[in-house]
């Protein structure tokens, strides 16, 4: 009876450890070889979240319209959501504006909105790579003033492979759609 229980341990081990290792699929948000700084300083990557849902927004943390009730929305898309294991989700805030979302600015952002760190991430990265990321994730903004952008209001989830399954657009209540789907990808 030992041995059985330890061979399949050993199995689920192994299991466990090979669908994190596995290839991403060439539209995977894995694959972005770019390295992001994170609300604590230390760097991260798309593929360190690899086998995660991923439930992302592009904000930036002076805007006074879309962006808290953008911020309000993952809040609550994640109540809906409900208690998960931190392994199987990842919230990821991402700065549309670098110079000014400094690892402390976004350190308080989260603070401020009571966001646990465990599951919340937010990042930035450099103009450049924060452009490519936007064209990759279908969002669109301008800087309008020093302090100001015009931008799209989307919501997305990626899939524990990091493939695009879902996203939301618009500021609404309507969250049955995007919290079925997180619940979806989580239990696949």
């Amino acid at each position: 009876m030992k041995n059985i229980t330890t061979c399949i341990l050993a199995a689920l081990m192994m299991l466990s450890c090979s669908k994190k290792d596995e290839e991403a699929p060439s539209d995977s948000i894995y694959n972005i070889p770019t390295s992001w700084e994170k609300q604590d300083g230390k760097n991260i990557t798309f593929s360190d979240l690899k086998g995660k849902v991923l439930v992302t927004a592009m904000i930036f943390t002076s805007c006074k319209t879309a962006c808290p009730r953008l911020t309000a929305e993952m809040r609550t898309i994640s109540q809906k959501v409900g208690k998960t294991d931190p392994d199987q989700i990842q919230y990821v805030l991402i700065s549309i504006d670098p110079e000014n979302d400094t690892p402390n600015v976004m350190k308080r952002y989260l603070d401020m909105n009571r966001f646990n760190e465990t599951e919340w991430t937010f990042i930035r990265g450099s103009e450049e790579e924060v452009r490519e990321l936007a064209n990759i994730m279908a969002v669109k903004y301008k800087q309008i003033s020093p302090i100001e952008f015009s931008h799209s209001n989307i919501i997305t989830v990626y899939s524990k492979k990091g493939v695009l399954s879902f996203q939301k657009e618009g500021l609404d209540s309507d969250y049955e759609a995007i919290v079925h789907e997180i619940k979806k990808q989580i239990q696949l």
